[in-house]
């Protein structure tokens, strides 16, 4: 017994103080200037302060050696060359931009942050930055008590995240995602915060697992990390969509998706042979429902080896696709990191003889169970692997497949800990890493690897990426599910604020598994949660083995044809959710928003869970429990229209609308116009008509917004194959007048003109339209 040897006196069997001891920074010594930045000598470590931007700065402390500057996975930008001055007193340093004044005070070493007119907005007390022994680092800030937090990425709960401990290690999570359920899948160290009306936010760039704590202390929050360095940036806002523009100017923004990754998905693990797919194909072509992608699962594979098809149930993956894309529909299969263990497989011999999967430092190549059984994974932390499983992608890309579904990359592996041990080392380009400081980054390195792939060998076509893992800068390469939800009303009304704190993460491509993944679903909630895919960004249908099946039809025609409804509507309103993603690219703006981010002045809208906005007016206002026809709706300031009944409802108070099964309120703004296209057949899904339609307003009400199309599937936009209109409404007593102030790009589509439609019109007001004479389409009545 280990009671009977010298394990017995283990200094580890003795009782441990409880005790956090953080060792401070200290005071500052001295600091320097490069052009790298502001470097400050302090007691117990070293600070860099960088500006890059005149409202981004960065704030660097390491514990032992100068701070290191040049090591991201999900920072792309670099610093510009700001203005800064700086003044020394004896008692601080102060670092002055126009925008951003940094006041350091030296003894202790304490930084805060205010804007031009000195309001204090990220502020240090009596705590500031520290570290502990065992290599932990830890920022404390001041919290006062009308922050309110949002972002964190893929988390649970509701909108505000003030009073929330959140962890980032990216787990396969399968059990019922409750609001304490934490961490899921994505890690994405980031949150914005708004008081008063006023936003910033903070960065932070540590691949370790992290953890954002706004629970413990009533007027302190904290975020940590188990090593690295203290490196984290501060976005200074002063507004929500300035914040998000800052954050994704650091880790970029989503490239443009083809328009049909835009459509309705139908998935569920497993259609398992080519007749079952064809069957499902059929059934959508001839009961008109739209589709645009069929998922395969992993039962498409040999034996779940990745790169193949299992032969007697996918004899022809060629003809297959091509078919498919005959009726309209692509095929997106999954691809998951693992890599059997087989010496007759393709795929592990190049693996092995090739140096490619993750080893221990001992040089033995580390095994995992998943699901083709003890598996290896590729080092994607290293540009040579990620070339080689880049290049595999040829399999899919070659037979026709312009979109890949990456699963199971967090890397989740069937033991305790549900991941690689922590003790891998990976070669990182030449800096080599424990997994325990890179596993966060597999997921980002998995995608960058498979969408850098598919875009060079698609041949102009632009490819689609869905991931479950990911880290800062995942919207660069892939959209975002939120994972193995349940069919649950719960799960539903959860769904709202993941994805919209997903769009404040700087990821605007992302939705939940439509009716639940796993258990059963009902006829109602299907109807409901389909309601709200017509409007989430990302829209997939998708259920587990062994539940049944929930494809729009499977629940009589009643409950089909009001699915069949909503999926309609997706399309028709393909054309305004279209230029929402173009606005996406260029801004970082989300398509889907909490109403905080066009209100941050109501606080009303600081907490609103239930309701979201499409853009910057459009209010979609779903039911979101069983057996309800009536609820609550908050319309925030101005005046908005029902889409359905035309009815007008005053705005900054809450109204009770009446929404039978067959109905989702939804309310545009008066003073303002959206864009529809019509649904035509699967076969044909390029509108051939489109429709400006306009809610006249009356008290000089000015909407300025931007239509965007292209031929939604090559890159032809980047050389100017695009059309964008930048159009103006103005509302008077004597007329709406709708302007065209601006044309560019070379594309012309098929409908040629936009019809525009006024609703609302008031006595004595007359439509007005104005064309710009260069522009390649017209506005008509």
């Amino acid at each position: 017994m280990l009671e009977d040897t010298s394990f017995a006196i283990h200094p580890g069997n003795e009782q441990q103080s409880k005790a956090v001891l953080y060792r401070d920074v200290g005071s500052m010594k001295s600091y320097k200037r490069t052009d790298d930045g502001y470097f400050f000598q302090c007691e117990n470590g070293q600070v860099a302060i960088q500006f890059f931007t005149n409202t981004i700065i960065r704030v660097v402390m390491n514990q032992s050696n100068e701070p290191e500057l040049n090591r991201s996975y999900a920072v792309i930008a670099d610093p510009e060359n700001v203005d800064v001055k700086d003044s020394d007193s004896e008692e601080q340093v102060v670092l002055k931009t126009d925008n951003l004044n940094v006041t350091i005070q030296k003894s202790p070493f304490r930084i805060t942050v205010l804007d031009h007119d000195g309001n204090a907005f990220l502020e240090e007390g009596e705590r500031g930055m520290a570290y502990r022994e065992n290599g932990e680092v830890t920022a404390f800030k001041k919290m006062s008590e009308d922050d309110h937090f949002y972002g964190f990425g893929e988390k649970t709960g509701h909108l505000d995240k003030r009073g929330e401990m959140y962890e980032m290690w990216n787990s396969d999570v399968y059990a019922p995602h409750n609001p304490e359920t934490d961490p899921l899948y994505e890690s994405i160290p980031y949150f914005m915060t708004l008081r008063y009306g006023r936003a910033h936010g903070v960065y932070f760039d540590n691949t370790f697992r992290t953890t954002f704590d706004m629970k413990s202390e009533d007027n302190v929050y904290s975020f940590k990390a188990e090593g690295g360095q203290l490196d984290y940036y501060v976005l200074a806002g002063p507004d929500p969509k300035l914040v998000l523009q800052q954050y994704t100017h650091l880790t970029g923004k989503m490239p443009l998706p083809p328009k049909w990754a835009l459509g309705y998905h139908q998935s569920r693990y497993s259609y398992k042979s080519e007749a079952e797919v064809r069957e499902l194909a059929k059934n959508f072509v001839e009961k008109d429902i739209p589709i645009d992608v069929i998922h395969l699962d992993i039962h498409y594979m040999n034996e779940y080896r990745v790169f193949t098809f299992d032969k007697e149930k996918f004899p022809e993956p060629e003809k297959l696709i091509a078919d498919l894309r005959e009726m309209g529909i692509r095929v997106v299969p999954i691809v998951d990191p693992g890599v059997k263990k087989d010496a007759e497989y393709t795929i592990y011999q190049e693996g092995i003889t090739q140096n490619q999967f993750c080893k221990y430092i001992e040089g033995d190549v580390y095994f995992g169970e998943v699901w083709p059984g003890e598996s290896a994974f590729p080092d994607l932390t290293e540009e040579s692997v990620r070339k080689w499983w880049a290049d595999k992608h040829e399999f899919y890309t070659s037979i026709g497949i312009e979109g890949i579904w990456n699963d199971m990359n967090e890397p989740a592996v069937f033991n305790e800990t549900k991941t690689m041990d922590v003790d891998v080392m990976h070669r990182n380009d030449g800096k080599p890493a424990t997994h325990r400081e890179l596993h966060n980054v597999y997921g980002l390195l998995m995608s960058k690897a498979t969408y850098e792939g598919m875009r060079k060998q698609l041949n102009g076509k632009r490819p689609f990426l869905l991931t479950r893992a990911g880290f800062a800068g995942v919207q660069r390469y892939a959209s975002v599910w939120t994972g193995d939800n349940r069919s649950f009303w719960e799960h539903l009304q959860m769904s709202l604020p993941m994805v919209m704190n997903l769009g404040v993460s700087g990821v605007p491509f992302a939705g939940p598994d439509v009716g639940g993944f796993a258990h059963d679903t009902s006829a109602e909630l299907l109807v409901r949660w389909t309601q709200v895919g017509a409007f989430t960004p990302y829209f997939r249908n998708h259920s587990a083995m062994g539940t049944v099946y929930q494809e729009p039809w499977q629940f009589g025609e009643d409950n089909e044809a009001i699915m069949k409804k909503y999926i309609q509507m997706r399309y028709k309103w393909m054309p305004q959710l279209y230029s929402l993603f173009y606005q996406a690219i260029v801004t970082g703006l989300p398509v889907m928003r909490p109403l905080f981010m066009e209100y941050p002045e109501d606080q009303k809208t600081y907490n609103i869970n239930d309701q979201f906005m499409i853009g910057d007016n459009v209010v979609i206002a779903p039911i979101l429990a069983p057996s309800v026809t009536d609820r609550a709706v908050y319309l925030p300031s101005g005046k908005w229209v029902d889409h359905e009944t035309g009815f007008q409802y005053e705005g900054e108070r809450s109204h009770l609308i009446h929404a039978e099964l067959d109905r989702m309120p939804i309310f545009i703004k008066q003073g303002t116009a959206i864009m529809q296209g019509e649904w035509t057949s699967n076969e044909d899904k390029n509108p051939h008509h489109v429709q400006m339609e306009v809610y006249a307003g009356l008290n000089g009400e000015t909407y300025n917004f931007t239509y965007y199309d292209d031929d939604g599937e090559t890159f032809g936009f980047e050389n100017g194959a695009f059309m964008e209109l930048s159009i103006e409404v103005k509302s008077t007593n004597n007329a709406v007048v709708v302007t065209v102030l601006d044309q560019s790009g070379d594309y012309k589509p098929a409908y040629g003109k936009i019809h525009v439609n006024v609703h609302g019109l008031h006595g004595g007001q007359d439509v007005i339209l104005n064309n710009n004479d260069n522009t390649a389409i017209s506005l008509v009545k």
